[in-house]
C-alpha cells in the first residue's frame, strides 16, 4: 500500500472564461488516500507493452487531429479508424447512425460484455493553437464558412480507445469475456432536421447484445494525467431552444411605425435570467439558461421584420426542466404582447440529452481500479458538471461510468479549456487514459467472470 497526497489538481474554477473548467473540484477537498494494486495479466502486460503501445496511440491523435469532420459528416475519420480495427483482425460494423463504428473483441476466458466509448466527432471550430498537426479544416456550417478542429478532444478519445483495442486484441488469452467497442459520430449534436450519436446507435440496434456495463472518459484542462469521478448525476440534461419573433418593419428614423422585434428580444434575453434567480431554489435544483444566438437586421437604418434567440438550458431534472419550459413560455407570450409582435419558443431544437449518471456501485467498486492506472492522482470529490454527454443514453440502458482525465502540460494547472481554438491536448497524458480503461476491464471482468 502507497500512500499519496492529492496536490495540485483540478484547481478551483477559474474566473477567466478561457481557463474554465468543464469538471472542476475545490482544492480544499483533497485529501490523503491509498493506492490498492490489484494485480492481474492484462495490467502486467499493458506495463510491458505502454511504451510501445503509446507511440502508435500518439500518432493517431495527431492524425484525427489535424483532419477533423463534424458529427454525421465523419466519413474519412470512420475509414481510418475501421481500417485500423480490421489490421488488428477485428469483424467491423460501419455505418451506423451515419458513420458511426462497433467493433467486438472475444476474450478467451468467459465473463461479462463491457462496452468502452469514444465520440469522434469535432467543432466548428477555427484552431489558434500553432500545433504542426493543427487543424487547417474549414467547411460550412449553418450557412458560414468556418474552420473544424478537435477542440473538445475526441481526437485523444478515439486514440485511446484504439490504443485499447490495439492491446486488448492480442491478449485475448488474459481476458475474462468481451469488449464491445463503440466509435460514436455526433456527440457535439448532429445538424438540425437530422438524428444522430448515441441515441440513434441504440436506435439501430448497437445494444441487441447487451452489455453488462459502458465505460467512457473525457479529456479536459486540468491536471496532466489525473483523473476525476463523479458519483450519481455526474453532467447536465441539454437541450437547445430558439425563439422566433416577428414584428413589423420600419425605417430607422421613423421606429413608431414599427412594431420592433429587437427590443422584444432584448427584454425576453434578459428576463430569460430570472426564472434562474427568481423561479428556482438554485440550493439544491442547479440550472442554467443561456443565449447563445441572437439574429436580427441587416442594415443600420432598418429596423427589422423579425429577430431570433437560441440557446440551451441545462438541469440536473425533468421536473426543473418542465418548470424551466413553462416559464419561458409565459415569459415570450407576455412580452411579445407587451411589444405587439409575435413570438413562438421550440425547445429541443437538435435534439436533447438527459443526465449522465455514473452509477454509485459502480464509483464505489471501481475507483480503486482508476487509483491505480494514475498512481493516485485522482478524485470522487468533484461538483456535477453543466456540461452535457449524451454518453447519457448508453448509461441509461445499462450501468456506466464516466470519467474525466486531464491533459493540461506537465506542471501546469490553468490551460484554455474545452471548445475553445487554444485547448491542447498533451499526449503524455493518454497513458493514463489507456491504463484507466484497460484497469476498469481488468477489474470487473475479473469480479464478474464466471470462471
Amino acid at each position: 500500500m502507497n500512500k499519496f497526497l492529492l496536490t495540485q489538481f483540478f484547481i478551483i474554477l477559474l474566473s477567466v472564461p478561457s481557463m474554465a473548467q468543464l469538471m472542476s473540484v475545490n482544492e480544499s477537498s483533497l485529501s490523503q488516500a491509498e493506492i490498492e494494486f490489484t494485480p492481474s495479466e492484462l495490467k502486467s502486460a499493458l506495463n510491458n507493452e505502454i511504451d510501445g503501445l503509446m507511440t502508435k496511440v500518439v500518432k493517431w491523435r495527431h492524425h484525427f487531429h489535424q483532419y477533423p469532420e463534424l458529427g454525421n459528416r465523419e466519413f474519412e475519420t470512420s475509414k481510418y479508424i475501421a481500417q485500423i480495427l480490421r489490421d488488428l483482425g477485428l469483424e467491423v460494423n460501419t455505418g451506423i447512425a451515419y458513420t458511426g463504428i462497433t467493433a467486438y473483441i472475444r476474450g478467451d476466458n468467459p465473463g461479462p460484455l463491457i462496452a468502452l466509448r469514444a465520440d469522434i466527432d469535432a467543432l466548428p471550430v477555427t484552431e489558434m493553437t500553432n500545433l504542426p498537426y493543427a487543424s487547417k479544416v474549414t467547411t460550412q456550417y449553418q450557412g458560414n464558412e468556418v474552420g473544424v478542429m478537435h477542440a473538445c478532444g475526441h481526437d485523444a478519445h478515439i486514440a485511446i480507445l484504439l490504443g485499447v483495442a490495439d492491446f486488448l486484441s492480442r491478449n485475448t488469452d488474459k481476458l475474462n469475456g468481451d469488449i464491445l467497442l463503440i466509435f460514436q459520430p455526433a456527440e457535439e449534436g448532429p445538424p438540425e432536421g437530422e438524428e444522430g450519436g448515441a441515441e440513434l446507435m441504440l436506435k439501430e440496434g448497437i445494444f441487441d447484445e447487451k452489455p453488462d456495463v459502458v465505460f467512457g472518459l473525457h479529456v479536459t484542462n486540468s491536471f496532466n494525467g489525473a483523473v476525476a469521478l463523479k458519483s450519481g448525476p455526474a453532467m447536465a440534461s441539454a437541450e437547445a431552444f430558439r425563439i422566433n419573433i416577428t414584428g413589423t418593419q420600419s425605417h430607422g428614423s421613423t421606429p413608431w411605425a414599427s412594431n420592433d422585434p429587437i427590443m422584444a428580444a432584448f427584454d425576453i434575453g434578459t428576463s430569460l435570467q430570472t426564472i434562474i434567480s427568481r423561479r428556482i431554489d438554485i440550493r439544491e435544483n442547479p440550472a442554467v439558461i443561456s443565449v447563445g444566438i441572437v439574429k436580427a437586421g441587416s442594415r443600420n437604418n432598418i429596423i427589422p421584420e423579425t429577430a431570433m434567440l437560441e440557446g440551451t438550458i441545462r438541469t440536473f431534472s425533468k421536473d426543473i426542466s418542465d418548470l424551466i419550459h413553462k416559464e419561458m413560455e409565459t415569459i415570450v407570450t407576455n412580452i411579445a404582447r407587451a411589444h405587439n409582435v409575435e413570438a413562438e419558443v421550440n425547445f429541443a431544437v437538435y435534439g436533447s440529452y438527459p443526465v449522465t449518471f455514473n452509477d454509485p456501485e459502480l464509483v464505489a467498486r471501481y475507483s480503486k481500479s482508476l487509483i491505480e492506472a494514475t498512481n493516485g492522482i485522482f478524485t470522487s470529490d468533484v461538483s456535477a458538471s453543466t456540461g452535457a454527454e449524451d454518453f447519457s443514453f448508453f448509461a441509461q440502458e445499462v450501468p456506466g461510468l464516466y470519467f474525466w482525465l486531464g491533459v493540461n502540460a506537465e506542471g501546469v494547472v490553468s490551460a484554455p479549456g474545452n471548445h475553445t481554438p487554444y485547448f491542447v491536448v498533451h499526449d503524455s497524458a493518454l497513458d493514463k487514459g489507456v491504463k484507466s480503461f484497460i484497469n476498469l476491464v481488468s477489474d470487473y471482468s475479473t469480479d464478474n467472470s464466471t470462471n
